[in-house]
């Protein structure tokens, strides 16, 4: 499947008739940069670009690892330990960047001013840390938003059915409270369950973080003391164990990422989703996905607080501080995150971090029914969107947090229990590296 999205992503970019940078003929001849990139089925496409960059530069790129971000940031870190870090270009995610002040090089004087000024202004003052430009963001902004199967909302047997057990009207779900109950009411397990979950890595821990805000609480406090470990954070485990228990959600999802969701939902046998941008348009392809034709895109639901979920962020290229062809590897990471460039990423449904192309996604929606309903969702979405708590152990602690989440999901330890020893831990985490 992800052959033949990525293909027809590709196709589609050569149609809108994108033109190549202007590079001086030759101009990396002989240079070869090695890259470290993401891999995935939401993230791939874009590569088909490197060869234009090579044919018009003289430059030879060398993908040398090619792994989900998790995988990245352990290859990354023991590439430090280890002082291996000559390699020149790696992808990078705004959650993830904050560890690596000395990773990566200040991009600013390497990247032409005009270049710079295309980018939504917000998402380079995000990538800007400790007065360094870090990354420059692809069209890859991240904030998760509620698709669903239609047909599910308009069987009559089973409005009646759901308002007889549950006492209000059958409806898309505006907050987590009917998303629970729609997710157990719609499961039938082995064969079709009501929702999934990432259970595994900062991709629960993000869950987690995000459905603690919108029932009202916090992840850490100023000082950066947990404070998860609340009646926030007890409700939101909870909502993740009550979901396990009854069978809603698929056996295997404590040890789900990304790419086992998207793909999850792409089967049909998936009520409800919550999911990146980056998987509209390979869920509404005929070719790739059983639910093609029959799939609704509404905005995230919100918690007991009235706080519409929204853990957001964004993905990026940055170039290495020992890279020692730091122009040719800049030079890459303009082009691949281009206007051009990130045309292509968003024509697949990923939201873009430039002006125009902005600007570009929207007019095209116009006439295309789908793309203007997943738009209006990821927009109304982004609205209340927040980031990740700014400290560079926000990896570390999740680390910490993610396996007792999947202990208490698991049955293995009570909520409470669960919570306190991931508290527990993370407070030992931040006092041994000094943060109070």
């Amino acid at each position: 499947m992800k052959g033949r999205v990525a293909s027809s992503v590709l196709a589609l970019g050569a149609g809108l008739g994108f033109a190549t940078a202007a590079f001086a003929d030759g101009e990396f001849a002989g240079v070869t940069i090695e890259a470290k990139l993401i891999g995935g089925q939401q993230y791939e496409a874009l590569y088909g670009r490197i060869a234009d960059w090579e044919k018009a530069t003289g430059g030879k790129v060398s993908i040398i690892s090619q792994k989900n971000h998790f995988e990245l940031d352990k290859e990354y870190k023991a590439d430090i330990a280890a002082g291996t870090t000559s390699w020149c270009v790696g992808s990078n995610h705004s959650s993830f960047a904050p560890q690596y002040p000395d990773l990566f090089t200040d991009l600013t004087p390497l990247i032409p001013a005009e270049s710079l000024a295309g980018f939504v202004p917000a998402n380079i003052a995000a990538a800007t840390i400790n007065g360094k430009l870090t990354m420059l963001p692809r069209a890859q902004f991240d904030v998760s938003a509620l698709y669903y199967q239609k047909s599910l909302y308009t069987d009559k047997a089973k409005a009646e059915a759901f308002k007889a057990k549950f006492g209000y009207d059958l409806a898309v779900p505006e907050t987590w409270d009917q998303f629970r109950d729609q997710a157990e009411f719609f499961a039938d397990p082995p064969n079709f369950y009501g929702t999934q979950y990432a259970g595994k890595d900062e991709a629960i821990n993000g869950r987690f973080y995000e459905l603690v805000v919108a029932n009202g609480g916090k992840m850490f406090n100023d000082d950066f003391t947990p404070a998860f470990n609340s009646p926030a954070g007890k409700e939101s485990l909870q909502w993740f164990v009550d979901l396990y228990k009854a069978g809603a959600v698929p056996p295997g999802t404590t040890n789900y990422l990304w790419d086992d969701l998207g793909n999850g939902f792409a089967s049909g046998t998936i009520a409800l989703n919550l999911d990146w941008p980056g998987w509209s348009a390979f869920f509404n392809d005929p070719a790739a996905s059983k639910v093609a034709g029959n799939v609704g895109v509404a905005p995230a639901p919100k918690g007991s607080a009235g706080v519409r979920t929204g853990w957001s962020g964004f993905h990026g290229f940055s170039v290495t501080e020992a890279c020692a062809t730091k122009e040719a590897a800049a030079s890459l990471v303009d082009f691949l995150t281009n206007e051009d460039s990130q045309k292509l990423e968003s024509a697949a449904g990923p939201l873009p971090s430039r002006t125009a192309v902005w600007d570009y996604v929207l007019e095209q929606a116009k006439s295309d029914p789908y793309k203007a309903e997943v738009l209006a969702a990821f927009q109304e979405t982004a609205k209340t969107a927040f980031p990740v708590p700014p400290t560079p152990y926000w990896i570390e602690s999740g680390n910490l947090i993610f396996p007792e989440l999947q202990a208490a999901i698991l049955g293995d330890k009570t909520v409470d229990q669960a919570l306190q020893d991931a508290s527990d831990a993370v407070d030992g985490l931040m006092k041994e590296n000094g943060v109070y």
